[in-house]
């Protein structure tokens, strides 16, 4: 397991903290191959019946990934990964939980669309402000649950207008079950949400998110040329340029 990536269990919930404060709790290449693993495990864990997922520090959810990630590697291997985790964590048996205090944005927006459940404090903010930052490019099962869960015009507005969306707005598009005003009205929020999973019927449970999960497989897969669109966009100059500012922390110049 990664250092920045805090498991606690008690009897029917695992909980995990995101605990890179310091980074807005970015995703590194640990802290994912860490999540893989404990997917993996929760797949066949009957004894577990929700997974909350956190980030540490009140700022953040998670700000994405790691930039410098991204150096040494194929972008679009990696990012085909990450998307391999979404669908692990999108098929657990048990209730997913993202309890977002702060910032929700890229790879930390994919993962809590990819939660059954999501609840946030009044300040939290969500979005994929790629087209000022990097000039990527996400792909189309990652914008169609997006869409699924905010809509499209709020997506549409993430991605088109680069903005970021507030909790207020989430909320009224039925993408958050709750908002919370500060942090420790979160955890309690979180606690009774937990509460009042813990001893539902695991039948009728696994019957609705089986059903859900068909229904998203048919609406939000990958439309033919989603791969060779992803690697133009990776090997392109906007996201060369992209990753050249944001590690020199300086504005990029896209073409």
């Amino acid at each position: 397991m990664s250092d920045d990536l805090q498991i606690e269990r008690r009897p029917g919930v695992v909980r995990v903290t995101f605990d890179r404060p310091q980074r807005h709790n970015a995703f590194t290449e640990a802290m994912y191959a860490a999540l893989h693993d404990l997917c993996d495990q929760l797949a066949g864990d009957e004894s577990a019946r929700v997974l909350v997922l956190r980030g540490a520090g009140g700022r953040a959810f998670a700000a994405g990934n790691e930039i410098s990630d991204f150096l040494s590697r194929d972008a679009v291997a990696y990012e085909d990964w990450i998307r391999d985790l979404l669908l692990k964590l999108y098929a657990l048996p048990q209730v997913t939980v993202a309890a977002v205090d702060g910032v929700c944005v890229g790879g930390g927006l994919a993962v809590a669309t990819h939660c059954d459940l999501r609840v946030a404090t009044s300040y939290s903010r969500f979005g994929y402000p790629i087209a000022k930052t990097l000039g990527n490019a996400l792909a189309a099962p990652i914008v169609y649950r997006c869409a699924t869960v905010f809509g499209e015009p709020l997506t549409r507005e993430m991605l088109l207008a680069a903005r970021l969306v507030g909790a207020d707005r989430a909320y009224a598009a039925g993408a958050l079950t709750s908002v919370a005003e500060t942090s420790t009205a979160l955890d309690e929020e979180v606690d009774a949400l937990v509460e009042s999973v813990l001893p539902l019927s695991r039948v009728t449970i696994g019957a609705a998110k089986s059903q859900l999960a068909a229904r998203s497989a048919s609406l939000e897969a990958a439309p033919v040329g989603d791969e060779d669109l992803l690697h133009d966009v990776y090997t392109g100059p906007d996201f060369k340029e992209g990753v050249r500012a944001f590690l020199a922390k300086e504005r990029p110049s896209f073409r």
